[in-house]
């Protein structure tokens, strides 16, 4: 149903804050960002200001029990029960930490904590027999006890309620940020995993945000973040600026063989992965077969790292738009993550679409901190739940229904939070507010 106004004024402009948070596969930090959004009515394009973002270190007092259970996919019942509210308790330490250190006032500069947990397990594309599920830990109500805000969390599982896969979840964002006039673009998210989105240009029929698609790649740090400790004895988490890989000579035959091998780089979209397909047993599987073949260390790192970047790239070959003539049709990729500091990936992708004049670039041009994006999508999404309004759906996916995503968990401020969403949005009618469709970023 289309919304319509009921006749009554059009309500309040918007003025949200909201503090997203995130840990990704590796578990290093929890990315927490301050996102101030703005709006003078449901139809107008948002504003986005990014406030402050920051990393917070993660304890090993809960990053050891967490990789137990996903790195042996076995727990207990009690084991769950209890690191769900330790994540909690982590997450909520994080936002004050991050408060103490940016000088922010918790009861006055925040309105929302918007918080993505910690991925335990997530089934996007379940084999015969299985469920399409996602575990994301982080108990939501200890969040607003603790620090006195609404929270909202699982996201994932509210787009998998119906019928998609719960990842990337990103293309909205993307599109919102890097749609242009004239320029096809993409953006690669270089994770955990690796994801792309893909963004035509507006003027295009079906262009812009009616065109946006993304999917996942494969691995991004996942494998080489194994390696990595494997090699240090866990000394070193990542490889910075891809010195131990730039050490060692790649092996080609190994990561072709790869890439042949492994059914998820033949699956057309949509199509979500994690570490069922690319954990650590696998990472070290593949250790094991480089190192059969007489590979040093730094031979092992280079032909992992290889392994992300060639995967990529012959997704866009394989799945990215294409010009009439068959062509690749994108001109300009703007890459986010932990490795898109990696110049053996970035560099290599450059390399392989030079001839088309495809320009590589970090989100950072854009105006967002590539290390933020994800924390930030959360942020949005925390805001939309609090809105009662979905994001738009991205093509080439399982169905295009909308809907809203999280869970909201009442914090003190809860009532006040519901008298800003029916101010602002109140006279629309319809079952949701219009999804956003532009946004101004905001210096």
């Amino acid at each position: 149903m289309s919304p319509t106004t009921n006749g009554n004024s059009s309500g309040e402009g918007l003025s949200l804050r909201v503090l997203g948070l995130n840990s990704g596969t590796s578990m290093d930090a929890v990315d927490c960002v301050l996102c101030h959004f703005t709006q003078k009515s449901p139809y107008d394009p948002l504003h986005l200001k990014i406030e402050k973002f920051d990393d917070i270190e993660l304890p090993q007092s809960i990053k050891k029990p967490v990789f137990n259970i996903i790195r042996s996919n076995k727990t207990s019942p009690e084991e769950l029960c209890q690191i769900n509210v330790q994540l909690g308790e982590v997450f909520a330490d994080s936002v004050e930490e991050f408060c103490r250190r940016h000088g922010y006032d918790l009861e006055k500069d925040i309105d929302v904590v918007a918080s993505h947990g910690q991925t335990i397990w997530l089934l996007s594309m379940p084999a015969e027999g299985q469920t399409r599920s996602a575990l994301t830990m982080a108990e939501g109500s200890i969040l607003a006890a603790r620090l006195g805000k609404t929270a909202v969390t699982d996201f994932r599982i509210s787009e998998q309620s119906v019928g998609r896969q719960g990842a990337p979840m990103i293309a909205f964002f993307d599109g919102l940020v890097l749609q242009h006039p004239t320029i096809p673009r993409a953006c690669q998210n270089i994770g955990g995993i690796a994801n792309v989105c893909f963004i035509p240009p507006t003027s295009q029929e079906n262009g812009g945000m009616s065109g946006i698609y993304d999917f996942d790649t494969g691995p991004g740090n996942m494998y080489i973040d194994f390696a990595m400790r494997h090699y240090t004895n866990g000394k070193m988490e990542y490889d910075r600026d891809g010195l131990f890989g730039a050490a060692g000579k790649v092996d080609q035959e190994i990561v072709d063989q790869y890439l042949r091998t492994l059914p998820y780089f033949s699956l057309p979209p949509p199509k979500t992965t994690g570490r069922e397909l690319f954990g650590d047993q696998q990472a070290f599987e593949l250790i094991q077969h480089c190192e059969s073949k007489g590979l040093s260390p730094q031979d092992t790192v280079a032909t992992i790292t290889r392994i992300t970047a060639q995967a990529a790239v012959e997704a866009y070959r394989k799945y990215g738009p294409k010009t009439a003539d068959g062509k690749l049709d994108v001109k300009e990729v703007y890459m986010c993550g932990g490795g898109a500091y990696n110049p053996n990936i970035w560099k290599y992708m450059e390399e392989q679409f030079k001839d088309e004049g495809v320009r590589f670039t970090m989100l950072d041009e854009a105006g967002v901190h590539g290390g933020a994006k994800e924390a930030i999508t959360f942020a949005f999404q925390g805001m939309e739940a609090i809105l009662g309004r979905p994001l738009v759906v991205p093509q080439q996916v399982e169905t295009q229904t909308p809907t809203i995503v999280g869970k909201v968990s009442p914090g003190k401020n809860y009532r006040e939070l519901l008298k800003k969403s029916v101010a602002f949005g109140g006279a629309v009618e319809g079952e949701y507010l219009p999804a956003v469709r532009e946004m101004v970023l905001e210096q």
